[in-house]
């Protein structure tokens, strides 16, 4: 009998162990590389990572609801080991709406994020129904009582709503307001200007939100980028990061200004910065070669650039405080030349802002080659450290770009070549990406002609560190920023 009751309890156990769900493939959407949602084309399936035997995969949808409650997906993909997410075999989010309407659901089993609900538990109780009281008395004098005592709120109102109008037409008067950033002691005057006289010249560059324009501003040169009206956000985006304290720094893009132009759907979006006639650095580089002093000077300017993007500044008395900035697109076509070929970081509509009390709930990053393994492999962490890590990791392979076309080394220079060109190509797919960098593990490689450089054969020992995924990575190339200062640039005999 002993033996009949133990066989029947391990069969239970081993029933409701088999029950639980596993995850080896998840729906994946990213709407920064695909920004049609209803395209079934921009969806694709994610092979998630093995994991070890005390961790479990899980799939997860990202969404935000318009204001008609219609939900706008902004990512789909693997997720890894939260506690939350076991034994959830469907994707529902239970909280009620926050203030962003920034909507998380995950689940176990495979694609079972291809279908998501949102489903609110409200705290609130019923309102109870009022039972009416019987009236009493007379009702002749009740009209008189009202007229009195409501003529004078009656009035007021009125006086409030004609004072409020002429607030209205007086701030319309000036150009619309910016989205509100963090108070400072003393805020700098506003570069949000009338209409200024700026001729458009000639189309330099088209990106992902908009096009860049050489123009004239009276003698000045300045450059124009112009969102068109479905790109609002990202022009309101990109000018909140310029309008940060401490962001008039030598190695960040110098910013004019902003304007609108056109009206309804004719609107335009105006984005004044200083013009550099040398371009990007991916455009310089395409072009020509750089000697060793040129290089050093190149890549000691884009190191200080993102650090200081970077760095938390505290308030001082002339400028307020100043949260640490992720660029999550950073690559060659977004490291501008000036005209001594030092650098300066541009392009900030892809950036995150980390300000003390919030935390970071949007898991878009830019460009696919330049994307960090971690990313590839969907498992983001959304924290203010791995979002400045994956900048890092692409900093890493513009420094690779900078050095493939440097004078100082042995035998002929190869012509241009993007990160991973010569293994996925020019226009590689996510999937592409993930063979190459997260089952391959393959990084861009140190050329021997390079060795005879001391400071390029420390970047052998970075090159492993890659291979590996090792952690100390980041923290080598935070040291190596502040030593680049210190090297003397001196060409190679």
């Amino acid at each position: 009998m002993n033996t009949i009751l133990l066989f029947l309890l391990w069969v239970c156990i081993g029933a409701s162990s088999s029950n639980v769900a596993t995850t080896a493939r998840c729906e994946y959407y990213n709407d920064t590389l695909c920004p049609d949602s209803t395209n079934q084309k921009c969806y694709e399936t994610q092979n998630c990572g093995p994991t070890d035997t005390e961790k479990r995969n899980h799939c997860f949808v990202l969404w935000q609801n318009d204001s008609f409650g219609n939900p706008y997906i902004k990512l789909k993909g693997c997720f890894l080991n939260n506690i939350d997410c076991y034994d959830q075999p469907k994707c529902v989010e239970k909280r009620e709406e926050p203030k962003k309407s920034l909507m998380f659901c995950c689940c176990e089993g495979d694609m079972c994020n291809r279908n998501f609900t949102w489903e609110p538990v409200s705290t609130l109780s019923p309102p109870s129904e009022a039972v009416p009281k019987p009236v009493t008395g007379r009702n002749e004098d009740v009209l008189p009582v009202a007229l009195y005592t409501l003529l004078p709120v009656l009035i007021l109102a009125i006086i409030v709503a004609i004072l409020y109008w002429f607030y209205r037409q007086r701030k319309l008067a000036y150009f619309n307001e910016l989205p509100t950033i963090e108070p400072h002691p003393l805020p700098p005057p506003s570069p949000i200007l009338g209409l200024r006289p700026i001729q458009l010249l000639e189309i330099k560059a088209r990106g992902r939100f908009g096009a860049v324009w050489k123009a004239q501003h009276r003698t000045d040169t300045v450059a124009v980028k112009i969102f068109p009206i479905q790109d609002k956000q990202s022009w309101l985006s990109e000018q909140e990061i310029f309008k940060l304290p401490h962001m008039d720094h030598e190695d960040i893009l110098r910013f004019i200004g902003v304007e609108k132009r056109g009206d309804n759907l004719q609107a335009e979006f105006w984005l004044i910065t200083a013009f550099h006639e040398k371009g990007s650095l991916c455009d310089y580089l395409k072009a020509n070669i750089v000697t060793w002093n040129e290089m050093c000077r190149i890549a000691e300017s884009m190191a200080r650039g993102l650090m200081h993007l970077h760095e938390e500044i505290p308030a001082n008395k002339a400028d307020g405080y100043k949260p640490a900035i992720a660029h999550r697109d950073f690559k060659s076509k977004n490291v501008l030349l000036k005209s001594d070929l030092t650098a300066c970081i541009a392009d900030f509509g892809l950036a995150l802002i980390f300000q003390p009390d919030g935390s970071a709930e949007d898991g878009n990053v830019g460009t696919r080659r330049y994307m960090a393994p971690e990313v590839l492999e969907g498992a983001i962490n959304f924290s203010r450290d791995a979002f400045l890590r994956i900048d890092m990791y692409a900093c890493g392979l513009v420094l690779w770009e900078l050095a493939s076309r440097c004078t100082a080394q042995e035998g002929p220079i190869p012509e241009y070549m993007l990160p991973f060109e010569e293994e996925v190509g020019q226009h590689p797919t996510l999937e592409d990406m993930q063979e190459c960098v997260v089952q391959k593990k393959l990084r861009p490689s140190i050329r021997d002609t390079w060795v005879f450089w001391h400071f390029v054969t420390r970047w052998k020992n970075v090159g492993t560190m890659m291979q590996k995924q090792d952690s100390r990575l980041h923290v080598w190339w935070k040291e190596w920023f502040c030593s680049l200062a210190e090297t003397p640039h001196k060409e190679s005999s």
